[in-house]
């Protein structure tokens, strides 16, 4: 955002000094045209050191300077082709016009800047490189209820995982869940600080519940727009019998996405390769066949965040071949079995899958002044239940702290809620835990302990 406010001011100052030195005195045309030139080719300038600077060389600002530097060669050709079509002086209203425009418009492709930092990762402790690929897989047996068509449903599956030098070694596979209207990169530090201690993650998207993904045909499926106003004012006012009917659609349609996943990457890897209901992009063909030799389905690790916290919880319940289940704070909601007397009732049976559950601060506390009060919360009741429950808080959190949003866009994590705490302090704790927790139950190395709060 500085860099931002930064290249903005450079820009300003320029357009400023020409409207200023054109209306001190009386300027023709062609001369007008001429600083226009000039000052065209200094923005370009700015631009082009901007992104040989490190922190323009961040994806996330070069494709915006190299716009601003298009812009600016367009309107320096446009200069040039009408440098001997006007005569007479330019009017001190048009300069300040122009001013004001180019000011306006200089903004408004710098806005990218403004709102997303040069946020590339937290460090990682492991001693592998990571790399990057994904596929698609389409469900057959199921139709897309956000669809029209009659299509099928489709599960975008992005894979992070270690690059070895030989191809022996086999690695436990983690599947990631995302929050409602969020976006499978959500917790790109915490998959890659797995892949780089030698896991397997599958970070998945959800189609019409994420903020933005692809399908085979290559259009960009959008979230869509009843199912995030519904997700955001829900509250109890609108009973427990409509709310319990929501959660239960959603958590089907979330459980069968990841539960598909699973099974098509352990098909895949028992056979070898992919099979017919893998769409994999011709470049991406080597990764993912390197991506199924190395993955160790026998041992298998589900986590989420927010209601994809909650989907790994359901998963894990509904299956006896997963290993641990983390839950990043969500509430579980697969865990309301139904409505008696107008409210929400809460399942009791034994939960045989070691969990770790992560609250947020307002939540950790918010959930022990509603249970003071004799109220029953699922998230607590499943961990009395579990054979091994964990459950930890980090002080001054807030929800989105849990994820990498608050670094890459402070002004966005600001919006859909950061608290006072550091959010890479956050970040740096959560995939510590993680990682720690997936090492004692899928690796078997040593035993995993946590704090109350952090």
């Amino acid at each position: 955002m500085r860099m931002g406010l930064i290249l903005l001011i450079l820009m300003a100052a320029l357009e400023i000094a020409l409207a200023v030195m054109t209306c001190r005195k009386a300027t023709e045309k062609k001369t007008w045209r001429k600083n226009r030139l000039f000052v065209r080719i200094a923005e370009i300038v700015i631009a082009i050191v901007a992104i040989l600077l490190p922190f323009g060389q961040k994806w996330r600002l070069t494709g915006v300077l190299i716009t601003l530097a298009v812009l600016a060669c367009i309107v320096a050709l446009v200069i040039l082709v009408k440098r001997k079509k006007e005569e007479g002086d330019v009017r001190k209203g048009k300069a300040i016009r122009s001013c004001i425009l180019s000011i306006l418009l200089i903004g408004f492709a710098l806005v990218p800047a403004f709102v997303f930092t040069g946020y590339n990762g937290l460090p990682t402790s492991g001693a592998y490189a990571v790399g990057e690929t994904s596929a698609i897989l389409v469900d057959d047996t199921r139709t897309d209820p956000f669809e029209t068509d009659g299509s099928s449903r489709e599960v975008p599956v992005h894979f992070y995982y270690p690059e070895t030098e030989n191809g022996t070694e086999r690695f436990p596979l983690v599947v990631f869940s995302h929050g409602a209207f969020g976006y499978y990169q959500s917790n790109t530090s915490t998959y890659m600080e797995l892949a780089s201690n030698g896991y397997v993650v599958a970070a998945l998207d959800h189609p019409h519940h994420a903020f933005f993904t692809e399908d085979t045909d290559g259009k960009t499926v959008i979230v869509d727009m009843d199912f995030m106003n519904t997700a955001l004012t829900l509250n109890e006012q609108m009973g427990a019998e409509k709310l319990y009917a929501l959660y239960t659609e959603w958590m089907a349609l979330r459980t069968a996405d990841m539960g598909f996943a699973v099974d098509e990457i352990k098909a895949a890897v028992t056979a070898g390769g992919t099979g017919a209901n893998w769409f994999v992009p011709e470049k991406n063909g080597d990764a993912i066949r390197t991506v199924l030799s190395m993955t160790d389905i026998e041992k298998i690790g589900l986590m989420g965040h927010s209601m994809g916290g909650a989907t790994a919880v359901a998963l894990g319940r509904a299956r006896d071949d997963i290993a641990a289940v983390i839950d990043v704070d969500g509430t579980m909601l697969s865990e309301y079995t139904g409505v008696e007397n107008g409210e929400l009732t809460v399942r009791e049976e034994p939960y045989t899958v070691p969990v770790l559950a992560f609250d947020n601060w307002d939540s950790y506390n918010d959930t022990e002044e509603y249970l003071a009060q004799g109220g029953l919360h699922p998230n607590v009741e499943l961990l009395k239940n579990a054979s091994e429950g964990f459950r930890t808080t980090v002080r001054g959190s807030k929800h989105m702290d849990f994820t990498d949003l608050p670094l890459l866009s402070p002004f966005l994590g600001n919006m859909l809620g950061s608290g006072e705490r550091d959010t890479k302090e956050t970040m740096t704790t959560v995939n510590a835990l993680v990682l720690q927790f997936f090492n004692c139950y899928l690796k078997g190395e040593g035993v995993f302990t946590v704090n109350d709060t952090y």
